[in-house]
């Protein structure tokens, strides 16, 4: 499944199934394959993406102990890189007054 976000204000954010489940969880949405975030909602959207990217940058610091530790899967991508797109998204609709859909 992929997940496009879309708004009057910005270009659509794609994002693959997985990801995109990801990213609602921590916004404290089930995903779901059509949604809506409102726009009194949004600044509070983005100031959590920007908490979960920090909380993960930090982890990131701390398990950093070199070439000996295993890396996981998907390391390649952090979270700060798959959700700047919607957070610039989320930012844009704000100051143009405009809600956030999703859909399959």
């Amino acid at each position: 499944m992929l997940y496009k976000f879309k708004s009057k204000a910005a270009g659509d954010v794609i994002m693959l199934g997985p990801n995109g489940d990801q990213v609602l969880r921590l916004l404290g949405r089930e995903p779901a394959p059509k949604g809506i975030f409102e726009l009194e909602h949004l600044p509070a959207l983005v100031a959590t993406l920007e908490r979960a990217v920090a909380e993960d940058d930090a982890a990131r610091q701390d398990g950093d102990g070199g070439a000996d530790e295993p890396r996981g899967k998907g390391d390649g991508v952090t979270l700060r890189q798959r959700v700047w797109p919607l957070v610039e998204m989320l930012k844009r609709a704000h100051a143009a007054r405009e809600v956030i859909t999703w859909g399959a």
